[in-house]
């Protein structure tokens, strides 16, 4: 199921792939006329990639997002997914994250931010060979 908004498509998984509820939310730039975005989601990349860590870094032309997955007890990471963004585009996904945020939490409840030393598993990022941007 598709359905297009002016400068947005919001387009249903198929069933039986994750949850069909679940929406993709993809944001084009607005142009003159509308345009309508078919893009072709793989089962595999349907499938996603857990994260609970994202190290962002970024020079005068981009923005860099790699996706992370910790594991407690264990001192090394790997890079699962990174992510280059124009400055633009790393703007609107904060809006973007911004508003559905607001969504969850008026749906949800707020969400809290761990403090302190609690259960939270968060060691120090040294040595990240990421290189420079």
């Amino acid at each position: 199921m598709s359905k297009t908004i002016p400068g947005i498509l919001l387009e249903r998984f198929p069933k039986g792939v994750i949850n069909p509820n679940i929406f993709i939310f993809i944001i084009m730039e607005k142009q003159n006329e509308p345009n309508q975005l078919n893009i072709e989601l793989s089962e595999e990349v349907a499938q996603g990639i857990y994260s609970n860590l994202a190290v962002i870094s970024h020079s005068s032309s981009e923005f860099i997002v790699d996706f992370i997955r910790l594991m407690p007890g264990i001192p090394k990471a790997k890079v699962q997914s990174r992510i280059i963004l124009t400055p633009e585009h790393a703007k609107r996904l904060l809006s973007a994250l911004q508003e559905n945020i607001a969504k969850f939490e008026s749906q949800f409840g707020k969400i809290n931010k761990p403090v302190g030393n609690g259960n939270t598993f968060m060691p120090p990022i040294i040595g990240f060979g990421g290189g420079e941007a």
